[in-house]
């Protein structure tokens, strides 16, 4: 698939939470990527990226005709110390931006941003195990799945699985950091 030209990534900024709001409320109250069942408050979303930024990590945003259509974000994966080399990622489209290389393009850059960093390992917890999008998404930009939490959680009247899967980041586990 070729990535789309007429998308523009940049860092998100506060007049762009109204619309990161909306794009991820869709995905809380209508899908299973995201484990939360009522949407958080854009003040609470705002918390969230103030303290991914805070630690250096990259929150994206893709514009499309100059209409936020997507998000992509790294945070870490877990608080204890030795996780410290390790970040999770999170990517979220508006519906009508599915299918169009968008997603690719953020997770692309949010990957190299973390390698830069000096960040060895990336691990996606994806919601429901058939989240082809996501997973496919995943694996074309060279993740491997490690493993699955069968009925993890129960949202929108069923259980749904947890997906793991991980990529490893410039010289991953070969040196120390």
């Amino acid at each position: 698939m070729s990535l789309p030209t007429d998308v523009v990534l940049r860092p998100a900024e506060a007049g762009d939470f109204e619309r990161i709001h909306e794009i991820y409320a869709h995905h809380v109250r209508h899908g299973l990527a995201s484990f939360e069942e009522e949407p958080p408050t854009r003040a609470e979303l705002v918390e969230r990226h103030a303290a991914i930024v805070g630690r250096g990590l990259p929150y994206l945003v893709a514009l499309k005709d100059g209409r936020l259509v997507g998000y992509s974000y790294a945070a870490p994966y877990r608080t204890r110390s030795a996780y410290r080399f390790t970040v999770e990622d999170s990517v979220y489209l508006a519906p009508e931006a599915a299918g169009q290389g968008i997603g690719r393009q953020l997770l692309s850059a949010v990957l190299a941003r973390c390698t830069e960093l000096g960040y060895r390992q990336m691990v996606a917890v994806i919601g429901d195990s058939g989240n082809a999008a996501s997973i496919g998404l995943h694996h074309s930009l060279g993740f491997r799945m490690i493993g699955s939490i069968e009925g993890a959680g129960f949202k929108l009247g069923r259980w749904v699985d947890s997906v793991l899967i991980q990529r490893a980041l410039g010289a991953g586990t070969t040196a120390p950091p």
